[in-house]
């Protein structure tokens, strides 16, 4: 889920920035140093939006640089275990498929996808089940539960999300929107 997030952290403006706007630089320090980056805590940062006060500069003997206490807001996304998500397929292999999350992929294993055996379709990129033959490729849209969460606050790229698709209500959005209207259509008849 995305949060727009109030924070405060002390940041350090460089000596060859100091006759510039402050607010500005403040903004480009934070964005430097913060999106992308993920905190447990906090979560994956995603943009910083603002800077909403700048305190007094504090100086650090033998460092030419000004320290300000700054409070900014900022939008994340924070993963939880156990939470459904939609995201787009962007890859798919014989070992299951890769899903956005927008700044993050998840990984979605071929025995998380349907409780059908499930083949892989390399000539056309997709995951095909074998009984129904629906199928997901890249740029399908996917719903499904988070069922591992490693997040890596030194190496972002090395974290790891787990997703099945294998429960009600779960599974490749054309799916669902078949499922919806054969049980609109039996509930009518």
């Amino acid at each position: 889920m995305y949060y727009k997030v109030t924070l405060e952290d002390k940041v350090r403006v460089p000596p060859n920035r100091l006759g510039e706007d402050l607010e500005r630089v403040i903004l480009n320090v934070l964005q430097e140093q913060l999106e992308g980056s993920i905190s447990k805590e906090i979560g994956i940062f995603i943009a910083v939006t603002g800077i909403l006060d700048v305190g007094e500069g504090e100086l650090i003997p033998g460092d030419g640089a000004v320290y300000y206490d700054v409070r900014f807001e900022a939008i994340v996304l924070r993963l939880a275990l156990q939470e459904v998500i939609e995201g787009e397929v962007v890859e798919t292999t014989s070992f299951g498929a890769f899903v956005s999350l927008g700044p993050i992929d998840a990984m979605l294993h071929v025995s998380q996808i349907s409780d059908e055996y499930i083949n892989y379709d390399e000539r056309n990129g997709r995951l095909v089940c074998q009984d129904s033959k629906r199928s997901i490729a890249a740029g399908d849209g996917v719903r499904g539960r988070i069922v591992a969460l490693s997040l890596n606050e030194r190496e972002p790229r090395e974290s790891k999300i787990g997703l099945t698709m294998r429960q009600p209500g779960l599974g490749a959005l054309a799916w669902l929107d078949e499922e919806f209207e054969e049980e609109k259509k039996r509930r009518s008849a």
